[in-house]
């Protein structure tokens, strides 16, 4: 089990997110004295008693104000059992990205429902997305069940609804009452019909281990390293899997196979790495390799075109018009996407690039499955996507066959003319 696990917060608007990570952060001790008192002084919601628990995540002025939450507020706390990232994301509709943004990091979502109101299209939503990203481990929160006299029968209907939503997913289902604590921290009195465990025992003890280091090996190259003649190296950070001294990969979009010669660290020669370590490798054959090219092992999917679910983040609608840039791993290419979205918007669609991509579908890796679009006018972030598959799937074989040499020498060329005559020098030596 990780000893670090990383949560975010989703549900509708007035769920109580907020005040649940607060009621969280204060039963188990992990906020200072003076920030206690700098909450009470500025606690205005009186119905909250004292202390406003969502107060210690919502810090925006306008957050307060109205009594929302609308930036993403990380908050990092620790028990003996565990260390925890948490992240608050907004409930309202119209700050769906920043939601999506809190939960793309996310390894464990916790989905609050308001008792009185039961699920709503936003709780839906909110569970689809956290899907999408990839979270397979829910916490199913049922708050404000002071409100409706801990009525088991209101629970179990809610508990029912989310058993059809998430599934293929693990979720645990928690009465409770963030105001007053009720299973956030301990067991209530006030719900003996429900065993446990509370928020936090599960929190600490739930294994959501995905192994990193067992899926195939994956290393974009992000930069090219030759501080001398007799030295060229590729560093980058291990995306997933192993790689060991002798080891066979392959290098994409070449399609070239080589070794893995030396690994190369500040601290001296490794014989063996692992995800997510960053490294320099240096291979036994000379390959022209740059920024954006893959080093794996295994089948790999390599294409132009390809399926994927985008969230849309940008005031400026999704125009199938328009070219964004489309950054995948450390490679940074042009793309067009055949269909419109607006602003908070998710669907999916077909993405089509100038250059092939190397890549994994999502739900089987996130780091190579996952890519952002940016529109190169303003430099905003305006989406962000998880492939899906590739409408031609080219599956590694570890040799380049002719059309793919005869690709590289072409893009490689810097003139129309240099391309000309190193295709025809190729061609030659093919049919001689």
């Amino acid at each position: 089990m990780s000893t670090l696990l990383r949560i975010c917060t989703a549900g509708s608007v007035d769920d109580g997110k907020s005040t649940l990570i607060g009621r969280l952060l204060h039963d188990s001790q992990a906020v200072y004295e003076d920030q206690i008192s700098s909450v009470k002084a500025a606690s205005k919601n009186r119905t909250a008693g004292p202390i406003d628990f969502s107060l210690f995540t919502d810090g925006l002025r306008a957050e307060r104000e109205q009594g929302i939450t609308i930036d993403v507020a990380y908050r990092y706390f620790a028990t003996a059992r565990r260390k925890f990232i948490l992240a608050d994301t907004p409930g309202h509709e119209q700050y769906t990205r920043n939601m999506a943004t809190g939960a793309s990091t996310a390894e464990l979502a916790i989905l609050l429902v308001d008792a009185r109101q039961g699920v709503k299209e936003q709780s839906r939503r909110h569970a689809r997305i956290a899907r999408l990203l990839g979270i397979t481990h829910f916490v199913v929160a049922v708050n404000k069940m002071d409100l409706v006299d801990f009525d088991k029968d209101i629970y179990d209907g809610i508990c029912a609804e989310f058993a059809d939503i998430l599934k293929g997913a693990q979720f645990h289902a928690i009465p409770m009452s963030a105001l007053m604590g009720d299973n956030v921290i301990g067991l209530s009195e006030r719900t003996p019909w429900f065993t446990g465990p509370s928020l936090l025992e599960y929190l600490e003890t739930v294994d959501v281990d995905v192994d990193v280091t067992a899926k195939p090996f994956r290393f974009p190259v992000q930069l090219v390293l030759r501080p001398h003649l007799d030295f060229r190296g590729y560093a980058g950070q291990l995306q997933s899997g192993t790689i060991r001294v002798g080891d066979a990969v392959t290098v994409w979009p070449s399609g070239r196979t080589t070794a893995i010669k030396r690994i190369v660290t500040f601290d001296g020669d490794l014989q063996e790495a692992f995800a997510p370590m960053s490294v320099t490798l240096t291979l036994e054959d000379e390959i022209d390799i740059s920024r954006g090219d893959m080093l794996v092992s295994g089948p790999v999917q390599v294409a132009q075109r390809f399926e994927a679910d985008i969230v849309w983040m940008d005031e400026r609608p999704l125009d199938p018009k328009r070219m964004y840039l489309l950054k995948h791993t450390s490679r940074v290419v042009t793309a067009d996407v055949a269909r419109t979205l607006e602003l908070n918007g998710i669907g999916q669609a077909t993405v089509s690039t100038s250059r092939p991509l190397i890549f994994d579908a999502y739900q089987d890796n996130r780091f190579t499955g996952a890519f952002v679009l940016i529109d190169p006018a303003t430099n905003f972030t305006a989406g962000a996507g998880m492939i899906r598959a590739a409408e031609q799937v080219r599956v590694s074989t570890g040799r380049e066959g002719a059309a793919e040499r005869l690709a590289r020498i072409a893009r490689s060329a810097a003139t129309e003319a240099e391309a000309v005559e190193a295709l025809r020098v190729a061609l030659e030596e093919l049919l001689g």
